[in-house]
C-alpha cells in the first residue's frame, strides 16, 4: 500500500524549517503533498501563484513531493485525496498545545483512519516562523540560512529591500 501524506501550510513564505519537516517526511513516506493553503481572511505577502512557485522550485529536488492547494477544512482535502497522514511540525510547547487541539478535532473528521504525525523542529530551526521572516526582511535584516537563497532573492524583490 502506498503511503501518502499531507504538509499543510500557507508558506508565506516556506522557510528552511519548514523545508527540514518536508524532506524528514519525504523520507518517512512513498509521497508527500505540500498544501498550500489558500485562507481569505488573512493578508498573504506573496499570492498563491507565487507561493506554489516558490514551493516547488525549493522542493524540486524531493523527487516524491508534489504541490497543490485547498482552501476550506483541511479535514475535507484530506477525506477527498485519501492521506494516510498529515504531517505537522512542533516548534515549541506552544504549536503543541494548538496543534493537539487541531489533531484531535480534526481525528472527528477523517474518514479514512488518517493519522496526525507530529515532528519536532530541528533545534536550530525551531524560532523561525513566516511572520518573523517577512518583519526581519521588510527591514533589510539578514535572513541567510533561515530561508532557501531562491526565497530570500524573492523576498528582497517584494519588500525592496536588500538582505
Amino acid at each position: 500500500m502506498q503511503r501518502n501524506a499531507l504538509i499543510a501550510g500557507s508558506f508565506d513564505p516556506i522557510t528552511n524549517g519548514h523545508l527540514n519537516i518536508i524532506s524528514r517526511a519525504a523520507g518517512m513516506f512513498d509521497s508527500i503533498t505540500v498544501g498550500v493553503i489558500v485562507n481569505n481572511s488573512k493578508r498573504s505577502l506573496f499570492t498563491l501563484d507565487e507561493r506554489m512557485d516558490i514551493v516547488r522550485h525549493v522542493t524540486s529536488e524531493l523527487h516524491n513531493v508534489e504541490v497543490d492547494s485547498f482552501s476550506g477544512l483541511l479535514a475535507d482535502y484530506v477525506n477527498d485525496h485519501g492521506f494516510q497522514a498529515v504531517v505537522r511540525g512542533l516548534r515549541a510547547t506552544t504549536d503543541f498545545e494548538y496543534e493537539i487541539q487541531m489533531a484531535q478535532m480534526n481525528a472527528r473528521l477523517y474518514r479514512h483512519g488518517t493519522e496526525t504525525v507530529f515532528l519536532m523542529a530541528d533545534p536550530s530551526f525551531s524560532f523561525i516562523s513566516s511572520s518573523l521572516i517577512k518583519e526581519v526582511a521588510s527591514y533589510g535584516g539578514d535572513i541567510r540560512g533561515l530561508v532557501p537563497e531562491y526565497v530570500r532573492e524573492r523576498l528582497s524583490e517584494k519588500v525592496g529591500q536588500e538582505m
